[in-house]
């Protein structure tokens, strides 16, 4: 597991966690959205301890996607993107016009209108996961975490949905936090990269750890080894 990560992030960021399998990824984010508690340290959410805010407050400020499946895939697109709403409904879950404007407004930034009335199972992975982008827009809060959100997607499909996240950060001034497998496409379109790595952790822009060589002992340098020069992986035969 990584230790001693100590970095922060701002307005309109699209922030990248990478690191090797085991090293804790999943677990910091999850830490972060306050789905399991801290094992040490900090965290702070505009100056205040994570911990000290309510479960309301912390619906309002951060939403979650992680990596388990939905509940069901019964549902059609609007009404799964139609639960990020629920920090803001009565206890009926009805929906006012303020609600309504949200959803459609989060459908329409992942393009996801024409298919609002399909069922989720009748999707593509690529289509679900904008469902599920859409539902964390729809919940409007100024923090959106997300666990691997291109697993199980082609390279086209993996590119097309982190610079929609990349163009949702930059649009909206929300920040976005994820973990992700994909580096190379990561040093392209974030804003800023945390390494997590045994000991130690590295942040900051994608070209500062790349003069920093931050990336160069990523893996076991007689397997794979990382140019600098085009900001890609080789793999040493």
């Amino acid at each position: 597991m990584a230790d001693n990560i100590n970095f922060s992030v701002e307005k309109g960021e699209l922030v990248a966690i990478i690191g090797v399998n085991g090293i804790g990824k999943s677990t910091l984010l999850r830490t972060l959205g306050n789905v399991q508690s801290k094992i040490s340290g900090s965290i702070l959410l505009n100056n205040h301890p994570l911990e000290k805010l309510s479960n309301l407050a912390l619906a309002t400020e951060i939403s979650v996607v992680l990596t388990e499946p939905i509940a069901s895939k019964n549902l059609t697109v609007i009404e799964l993107v139609s639960l990020g709403r629920q920090p803001y409904t009565n206890w009926i879950g009805t929906l006012s016009e303020k609600d309504k404007q949200k959803i459609k407004s989060a459908m329409e930034m992942v393009d996801l209108t024409q298919l609002q009335h399909k069922k989720c199972y009748e999707l593509s992975d690529g289509q679900l996961q904008k469902v599920m982008i859409a539902r964390a827009l729809s919940q409007d809060t100024s923090i959106i975490l997300m666990d691997e959100p291109t697993s199980h997607l082609d390279l086209y499909h993996k590119v097309q949905i982190l610079k929609l996240l990349q163009n949702i950060a930059h649009k909206t001034k929300k920040t976005i936090l994820f973990t992700t497998h994909e580096i190379e496409i990561a040093i392209q379109l974030c804003d800023k990269i945390l390494i997590l790595e045994h000991g130690k952790s590295s942040f900051g822009e994608p070209c500062e750890l790349i003069i920093n060589k931050n990336f160069d002992n990523l893996f076991p340098s007689d397997t794979i080894t990382f140019d600098g020069s085009t900001g890609a992986f080789r793999v040493n035969k």
